[in-house]
């Protein structure tokens, strides 16, 4: 991912915010010349300081398949986060083009599956417990029977990240008076990634 350092996000804290507020990601896996991309739910743990990204995926998966063998090689999981179309009316500067602001993370590390049947149950009822928790009294009352054929009917694992790509793009190079001016554009929105997107472009004002 094309990052100037001027968008680089610099607080682990924040970042792992970003990932834990926008946990629908997309890994990205490939060997032999072929790419396969699944959109998946997560949870993310720090282990050890460590960032450990823990997934499912269905079992059919054609992806599964890049999970095995010594060649498997590196995985990629994308999370994005706010993004919002920035006008070029919004400028005080009249010689301005359209452009995009965001913020993103690709992380990468190697993918470990965890076969092991209580460790899949347990990976299955955090994520209830962290979507939904109104519901999880009645996951754990689910007859065995069926939770095991929907257990068998997934593969679960994990991604040790070791290394971390980011980018907050809010228009940095801009100065902070039009940053200003963009955050208080997006903030007139009825759309909450666009407001959400306006208070991180606060946080970030630069000065000058």
């Amino acid at each position: 991912m094309y990052s100037p350092p001027y968008n680089h996000a610099r607080d682990r804290a924040e970042v792992l915010a970003l990932l834990r507020a926008n946990s629908f990601a997309v890994l990205v896996t490939g060997t032999g010349g072929r790419l396969h991309a699944s959109h998946l739910p997560v949870t993310v743990r720090e282990q050890g300081g460590t960032l450990v990204i823990h997934s499912h995926m269905a079992r059919n998966n054609p992806q599964c398949k890049e999970f095995f063998g010594e060649d498997a090689g590196e995985a990629l999981f994308i999370f994005s986060g706010p993004h919002a179309y920035v006008s070029p009316r919004w400028y005080e500067e009249r010689e301005r083009v359209p452009t995009w602001n965001y913020a993103a993370v690709h992380a990468y590390g190697s993918v470990t599956l965890n076969p092991d049947r209580a460790a899949k149950h347990a990976a299955q009822r955090e994520l209830v417990a962290q979507m939904d928790p109104e519901w999880l009294p009645r996951f754990d009352a689910l007859r065995p029977e069926y939770l095991e054929q929907m257990l068998e009917g997934i593969v679960t694992f994990e991604v040790a990240v070791r290394r971390l790509q980011t980018r907050w793009k809010l228009s940095q190079n801009r100065g902070r008076r039009e940053m200003e001016l963009i955050a208080a554009r997006l903030e007139q929105s009825g759309e909450g990634g666009a407001r959400a997107l306006a208070a991180l472009t606060r946080r970030h004002l630069v000065g000058g």
